[in-house]
């Protein structure tokens, strides 16, 4: 499935090489700080064991999903941070300078340069949304889990309740003009806004992972369906 917006040459990197150097901040800003609770929530419904598991997180941005995975583990695990832009991976680097079991690789999630069967968990938060093709990045995800590998993604989804919907609506029209006052430029918050609101809804998701093989599919709303998690196995 093809997605028209993330398809126009060179627009995804771009929006990211402007905003890179102030991403954990506008994600506070934006989010309220929520966003921390969102990811805590992902590991908690991973649950990993501490046994030498592996991790691969796609569009891993500044790198918050493996840091809390390492965190959750005792720094027992191992991850694989991946991202397209060299600026993001540059910024997490430096933010997990302690942390020496994280393999940094430049890529995207259509073509991942690993083996099959490769890791215990498979990771994308606030990424799946940017991709230019979702049913190849599902199946590069399903190939390179192990058997009995688990995916998990994190995504603004499409919001239950009306009240809090109408609440969104009107909040989302002030996050460029936040976005310009914070880091010179509305353009790259604008492009969040429509790519939120062009991206398909749960049960949608549910359907193109059952597509690529994924079993026991399922997704959990938070913040009334604002984001989910989606969740699917490899068996």
């Amino acid at each position: 499935m093809q997605q028209h917006l993330q398809n126009k040459k060179g627009l995804v990197q771009n929006v990211f090489n402007q905003v890179y150097d102030k991403y954990d901040l506008m994600n506070d800003f934006i989010s309220l700080g929520i966003h921390k609770i969102w990811k805590k929530t992902l590991i908690n419904i991973m649950n990993p064991s501490s046994l030498n598991k592996k991790l691969i997180d796609v569009a891993c941005g500044t790198g918050d999903i493996g840091k809390l995975f390492l965190d959750n583990t005792k720094k027992t695990c191992q991850v694989t941070c991946v991202d397209p832009n060299r600026n993001m991976i540059n910024k997490a680097k430096q933010k997990l300078s302690n942390y020496k079991n994280i393999q940094w690789k430049i890529s995207n999630a259509e073509n991942l340069p690993f083996n099959d069967n490769s890791f215990d968990y498979y990771t994308i938060s606030f990424g799946l949304r940017n991709v230019k093709n979702l049913n190849q990045a599902l199946t590069e995800a399903y190939r390179v889990l192990k058997p009995g590998g688990r995916y998990l993604c994190l995504e603004f989804s499409k919001i239950q309740n009306s009240n809090l919907n109408f609440i969104y609506k009107n909040y989302s029209k002030i996050i460029p003009l936040v976005g310009k006052f914070i880091t010179g430029n509305s353009q790259p918050y604008k492009y969040l806004i429509n790519s939120i609101e062009d991206f398909i809804n749960q049960e949608e998701l549910i359907i193109l992972m059952q597509k690529s093989n994924f079993k026991k599919c399922s997704f959990r709303n938070l913040s009334g369906g604002l984001v989910s998690i989606h969740s699917g196995w490899k068996f």
